[in-house]
């Protein structure tokens, strides 16, 4: 049973949900000014990503062009976006992770 006539203090919840929602907001803009890296081909290729995943820049460093050989080159661009992506979607496990932790089983909630 639960104290005080077995309601929960409904006061403290909406307070609790209101913290959390602050969190996740902070949790995402911190993701959206972060910047990660990838790279590929031992570094000819370095793809730079926001925390929240969006592309901001790509460096191909010339000796990775080869009029001849477009693919290995579109691969090598593939993976390093990749790379960066997948840094990408660790820091925001690291971010978002605990929060949704913290959310978990409450109804109307994403995650």
């Amino acid at each position: 049973m639960i104290p005080g006539g077995g309601q929960p203090n409904m006061q403290q919840l909406l307070q609790q949900a209101q913290k959390m929602q602050q969190d996740l907001a902070a949790a995402q803009q911190e993701l959206a000014e972060a910047v990660v890296e990838g790279s590929a081909g031992g570094g000819l290729v370095k793809a730079t990503v926001s925390g929240a995943g969006e592309l901001q820049g790509l460096v191909i460093d010339p000796k990775a062009v080869d009029p001849e050989d477009t693919e290995t080159l579109a691969d090598l661009v593939l993976a390093a976006v990749r790379d960066a992506n997948g840094a990408a979607q660790r820091l925001q496990q690291q971010k978002l992770g605990p929060l949704a932790q913290g959310l978990g089983g409450m109804p109307g909630m994403p995650f």
